[in-house]
Parts: structure tokens; sequence; C-alpha cells
């Protein structure tokens, strides 16, 4: 997989499926164009009679570092997926995932459809070799930083091995995102006691054990935990993911609700909270799901960038850029490697206990 050749590292925008809308789209690769003068070139997917006018409004135009694909269909958040891929063949999110297919790009960001892209992803691109399943990853804030948590949702019905994978591929992408060359990897249970959780949680962290030339296993580690500075992967199946990630999201908006409603309780509590406004604004960066732009889905033969489908600019610009970073590291190549070498350990035979 030569990931490093010129048409691989373009990335391929699906500008038509987002909650916000085109314009929307548009402006965000405005704002990651200019911010990062060394960011892979970007092919604009959708309509070209809206896409072109956008461009003019935006003061860019079509060139080496920007180009639009015509594509006359869009996925609506409201299609079902599976009758949506088959029925609009001419969508943005489709034709998109396809240059990605046929390595005329090497990564696709898109706040369209989720199930939809998730699916396209998977039947149009496949596995990489020596993986299943494939994996939602995101990344959350914790104490002192970020962690990255997967599976977020891609896979409710792990097995042991997707779940070993899944370690793999949340290392590299903690890696890439996050800047730590040997991530901590956690496997999430309700207990670190020996036999503590189910038989597959069981079974997966004697898999991981195995693993030290792989991955840094931390070993198992329980929900208080997670937001704690202590490891930097959490590994989990997609059903405990997709409840993670949207209970920690429903508790930042209560938290966040409830605290402007007591600080306006009265004009003392006003007055605090403007003399701390530094120190909210900084949490609120911290906590602001903007910072990355959404989630990859990992193990494919190609990258997919899901962002948010209420992106603004601002978070597809995030998303634009973590893309850009997903294939300037060469993630996928690193990753078949070492999903190679696990395998590899784990089809052999295991010494008994007490041998030389």
């Amino acid at each position: 997989m030569a990931e490093s050749s010129a048409a691989t590292r373009r990335i391929a925008v699906d500008a038509m499926g987002g909650d916000l809308g085109p314009s929307e789209v548009v402006a965000g690769a405005k704002l990651a164009l200019s911010q990062l003068p060394e960011l892979s070139p970007i092919t604009l997917v959708g309509d070209r009679a809206v896409l072109e006018p956008l461009l003019a409004e935006n003061g860019l135009q079509a060139g080496p570092r920007l180009e639009v694909h015509h594509a006359s269909e869009v996925i609506t958040m409201e299609d079902k997926p599976l009758a949506a891929l088959k029925r609009k063949k001419d969508s943005s999110m489709v034709r998109a995932i396809e240059l990605v297919r046929d390595r005329h790009a090497g990564v696709v960001v898109s706040c369209g459809n989720t199930g939809a892209l998730m699916a396209g992803g998977t039947l149009r691109l496949r596995t990489m070799s020596g993986i299943t399943r494939p994996a939602l990853a995101a990344v959350v804030p914790r104490q002192g930083g970020h962690f990255v948590l997967i599976d977020a949702g891609a896979n409710p019905e792990a097995t042991s091995e997707h779940l070993v994978h899944n370690a793999i591929l949340g290392s590299h992408y903690c890696r890439v995102m996050l800047g730590i060359e040997r991530p901590r990897v956690g496997l999430m249970t309700i207990g670190t006691e020996e036999g503590k959780g189910t038989p597959l949680i069981t079974e997966t962290n004697d898999l991981l054990r195995r693993l030290s030339d792989v991955i840094n296993y931390a070993g198992p580690i329980e929900g208080f935990h997670v937001f704690a500075e202590h490891v930097d992967v959490v590994v989990c199946d997609g059903f405990v993911g997709n409840i993670m990630i949207k209970s920690w999201e429903s508790l930042v908006r209560f938290f966040s609700s409830t605290m402007k409603e007591e600080l306006k309780a009265n004009p003392l509590r006003a007055t605090g909270a403007l003399l701390s406004k530094g120190a909210f604004d900084a949490l609120k960066e911290r906590i602001n799901p903007e910072r990355y732009g959404g989630a990859p889905l990992l193990g494919l033969n190609g990258n997919i960038f899901k962002a948010h489908g209420s992106s603004n600019r601002r978070s597809i610009r995030s998303a634009i850029i973590a893309a850009h970073e997903m294939i300037r590291a060469e993630m996928n190549l690193r990753i078949e490697a070492d999903v190679a070498r696990a395998n590899a350990l784990l089809a052999a035979p295991v010494a008994p206990a007490g041998a030389n």
C-alpha cells in the first residue's frame, strides 16, 4: 500500500452531507488550507453548480491544492443507509469513498449520514489484511490531557480478536493525534481483580498480555480510571463505547447548562463568573468537540473520518487537519505491520508455565 504517493495524500471531502450545508464545508476547507500551508490537497465532492459559486464567495479557486469532483446526489440524514448506498450511487458520499477505493485520494472526510458512511466505507474499501472488523476511535478529554476511546460504536458484538485489533488501532491513532509514541492501553471492565468481568474480557486480557512487543498494555481498567491520568487508550466493544461516549457528551452539556444557570442566579455570582472568564474559556476549549473534528473508522483499506453531523466550519477544519495527519504519518502501513505481528504471536503455541 503506497500511501505516500501523490494521489493517496489527497483528502476527499463530502461537501454535501452535513446539517449546515455545503457553504460551511467550503468555509471549513478554506480555514484548513489557510492554517496549514503543507496541508494535503483537497477534493470537494458534490454538485459542481453549488460548490463553484461557494468557492468564489470564499475567495477560493480550483488549483493544485483544491479541486471539485462532481456528484449529482446527496445522502440525507433521513435516508436508510444501505438503501441509500444502492439507490444514490452518484451521491457525494459514495463518490468520495470511491476516490479512496480507486486510490485517487487517501482519506474521506464526511459529516453526513453516519450509518451510510460506516456501511459504505466497509463495503467499498473492505477491512485491511488481518482485520475482520473496523472500529471507531474518539478523542476524549481527561485529567492532564486526552485519551482515545475505541470502539465508539462500530462493532457492538466484538470477539477477543476484535478487541486486540482495537488496541492496536487505538494505539496508532493515539500516536498520530496525541503525539504519544508508546501509549498506555487499558481494557475496560468492571474490576481489576483476577477473574472480574465477562469471559470475553478475561480472554482478551490474556491475549493482550502476550503482545508486549506490539502494544504497551497497562492491564484492565475500571470506570473511575477512564478520566484520570491512567491510560492513553481505552479499549472496549462498540456497545460499551457508544454508551460511554454519549454519556460523556450528555454530561458535558448538563454541567455546562447547570453552571450557566447557577452563575446567573445572583449578581455576586455573575461578577465572579466575569472575573473567572479566562478559566471558563480554557475549560470550554479542553472539552470542545470541535478540537479534533470527529472520529475515524479505523481498520479499512483506506481512511474514513466521520465528522459530527452538525459540524461548523471550525469543526470541519479540525477534521480535515486530522485527516491530513493520518495520511502524513502513513498510519495504515504501520497498523498493518503491527496487526501481522500480533496475529503471528497469537497463533504461536503458548509455552507451558514454568518452561524455559
